[in-house]
């Protein structure tokens, strides 16, 4: 399908004058419109919804779509965004993408359609057609907590290196030589990221991380879960586990309550536990579970911020990358016999 690149190609202009073009903008001249026109009909070009939405006049709404509204993470990330967006005097539309790019792309074409002022978006992916020409046609685009490639919009992203270097500089200091990570997926871009974190932060003691150490989940529960299985099958048990989102980390709980019956495994005495992603019942577990905090509140709130510039026709900057926050519990304390 051809797309709005081709028919800038074709006619030998910039996207941007494609998109006057197409949206009837009157700073366009016949000479330009004509051309334009003459390479859309040569490539069967159909404006999709992305181009259909920018003939509005304002609507007072945006659209916030996340990738998993089950996960605390994007709920308090959606109520942040919501919060900004009132105080500014705009009504947010909601759309769960279920970590699954159709339903992200059927989300972001419906949100257009309704012509809201402009869109957040939490990638699924890396890669989006859909998303890239909305960033092409329609700048009132902000990307949150994932980058996606070729998308040109600001970014907001925490930085999770220095707080995953302090969580491994603990583990190795607690005597934990042999962990593993249950990581994301292979597919989004901040599952890689943590991961190579991890991978460096333990490389600095001069530890590699074995490949039969590195499981990949989904983000989801059960996957934590299958993931946690395999990793306590394995002879020998890595000595600590580091698992990347909390989501799948209510997996790896269920999996370690389950087993307690027919072989205990004790926390932190028998394997240490860290989580990427604080919840506020990890405090009320026992052991107390370690956890890296995002600034998820933060995150939310400068990312409405920039949409709003750009719907009023400033620019702001993206900003420095917020910084995780690394809290030490009971389930990471050294063995007793350490």
């Amino acid at each position: 399908m051809p797309t709005i690149k081709d028919v800038a190609r074709a006619a030998g202009v910039s996207t941007a004058s494609v998109s006057r073009v197409l949206t009837n903008h009157p700073a366009t001249s016949p000479e330009m419109r004509e051309r334009v026109l003459a390479a859309a009909r040569e490539l069967n070009f159909r404006p999709n919804a992305v181009a259909r939405s920018l003939r509005s006049t304002g609507t007072r709404t945006v659209g916030l779509v996340v990738s998993d509204l089950l996960n605390p993470y994007f709920t308090e990330l959606a109520r942040a965004v919501e919060d900004t967006a009132r105080a500014a005097g705009y009504s947010v539309i909601v759309g769960n993408a279920d970590e699954d790019p159709a339903q992200q792309d059927h989300y972001i074409r419906i949100l257009l359609e309704r012509q809201v002022d402009g869109l957040i978006v939490v990638p699924t992916v890396d890669t989006s057609p859909l998303l890239r020409e909305a960033a092409e046609l329609n700048h009132n685009l902000v990307l949150v907590d994932r980058p996606a490639d070729d998308v040109d919009a600001p970014t907001v992203l925490a930085d999770a290196s220095s707080a995953i270097a302090e969580l491994v500089d603990h583990l190795v200091a607690g005597g934990r030589t042999d962990p593993a990570i249950i990581a994301g997926p292979e597919h989004v871009g901040t599952a890689r990221v943590r991961l190579e974190h991890f991978r460096a932060a333990l490389a600095e003691h001069g530890i590699a991380l074995r490949p039969e150490r590195v499981l990949h989940g989904d983000f989801r529960a059960a996957s934590g879960h299958d993931a946690m299985a395999a990793l306590l099958a394995a002879e020998p048990r890595p000595d600590a586990v580091f698992v990347t989102n909390g989501s799948m980390a209510l997996g790896v709980l269920q999996l370690l309550a389950e087993q307690h019956a027919a072989d205990p495994l004790l926390v932190p005495d028998d394997i240490a536990l860290a989580v990427f992603d604080d919840m506020p019942w990890f405090t009320l577990l026992r052991p107390t579970v370690t956890a890296i905090a995002q600034p998820t509140a933060e995150l939310g709130e400068r990312a409405m911020r920039l949409l709003l510039a750009r719907i009023n026709g400033t620019d702001l900057p993206d900003g420095d990358a917020l910084r995780c926050r690394l809290t030490v519990r009971d389930s990471t304390l050294p063995r007793r016999s350490a």
